[in-house]
């Protein structure tokens, strides 16, 4: 049997400024939305753009930025993994998303023009 893989490059932008939480341990926790774009063509042969929204959990460490430094807006690289996030409405609907694990995070800092 082939082993399997679970494993996700992402290039986008931030959505918003992330969601930095301390656990008891210590550590720290973010959660940020980043947004990656594509170009096609339509039937019409019309550029359309279409954007997709990632939700992205890190916890810092290797591999990782200074969390503080990341902010709306900011072109990031994320590679992680996939995982089924099970939650449930406040109608009581059972519901499933997918949030993006990451296991490293790139932090492009924008280019200085002098």
């Amino acid at each position: 049997m082939e082993k399997s893989i679970n494993r996700v490059e992402l290039r986008g932008n931030v959505g918003f400024d992330p969601r930095i939480n301390s656990l008891e341990d210590g550590v720290q926790v973010m959660r940020l939305s980043l947004a990656t774009n594509e170009a096609y063509k339509n039937k019409k042969g019309e550029w359309q753009e279409e954007t997709v929204w990632h939700n992205i959990v890190a916890w810092a460490g290797k591999g990782m930025p200074e969390f503080s430094s990341i902010r709306k807006g900011n072109t990031l690289s994320v590679t992680g993994r996939i995982k089924p996030v099970q939650y449930q409405t406040k109608t009581g609907v059972e519901r499933q998303t997918y949030e993006i694990v990451a296991l490293s995070i790139k932090h492009h800092l924008p280019e200085s023009f002098e």
